[in-house]
């Protein structure tokens, strides 16, 4: 798995996007918007997870 791309389940970025499109309302017609903003931020917290893992550089 590299930094740049964490594998993301598609149950988990489907839960994100409904959540998130929820929270705005339910606006119709942002199926991509919103399935795409939940990926980015999945990515985001897995990539900061990993970093807080990793052992610090000598």
């Amino acid at each position: 798995m590299s930094e740049a791309a964490p594998l993301i389940p598609p149950d988990e970025i489907r839960q994100r996007a409904y959540e998130l499109w929820e929270r705005n309302h339910r606006p119709e017609g942002f199926e991509v918007e919103f399935w795409l903003l939940a990926e980015r931020e999945l990515r985001a917290e897995r990539r900061a997870q990993l970093r807080q893992q990793a052992p610090p550089k000598s």
